[in-house]
């Protein structure tokens, strides 16, 4: 897949994700130039217009991996909300940063761990914010 998808993005959500980039120390964080290039090429939009099925900061997403019937759900959120869980990704992780403004139906390469990669696709949004009502989480 060598064209990216078109992204949606909150205004809010590029508000608070260019603060956190500008806050990061030089070379803190090796995704930053990815992260900041798919800021640049979304189009930002009022909160209350991000269309219901587009992953936006704190959405639940559910996924199938597209060589199996394996499904598996993350919570994408900022750097402070991580835990150990294993059920949320962060922002500044790559498959995080590249999650951001997706719809469902959308693919993404997703990294194996030990290397190599898996397709994957976004089969619902099942919780967003702002499709919820909730603007200033």
């Amino acid at each position: 897949m060598n064209s990216k998808p078109a992204i949606v993005i909150s205004s809010l959500d590029a508000e608070r994700l260019e603060s956190l980039l500008d806050s990061l120390p030089r070379g803190a964080f090796p995704g930053k130039a990815e992260l900041e290039a798919e800021l640049a090429r979304a189009e930002i939009v009022a909160p209350r217009d991000v269309p219901p099925t587009v992953v936006s900061m704190n959405s639940t997403v559910r996924f199938q991996v597209e060589s199996s019937a394996e499904t598996f759900s993350l919570t994408l959120v900022y750097p402070k909300d991580m835990d150990a869980s294993g059920g949320k990704i962060s922002i500044l992780a790559p498959v995080g940063s590249a999650l951001l403004g997706l719809a469902q139906g959308d693919q993404i390469e997703w990294p194996k761990p030990g290397g190599g990669t898996l397709r994957v696709r976004i089969e619902e949004v099942v919780y967003q914010p702002e499709r919820a009502g909730e603007y200033h989480r």
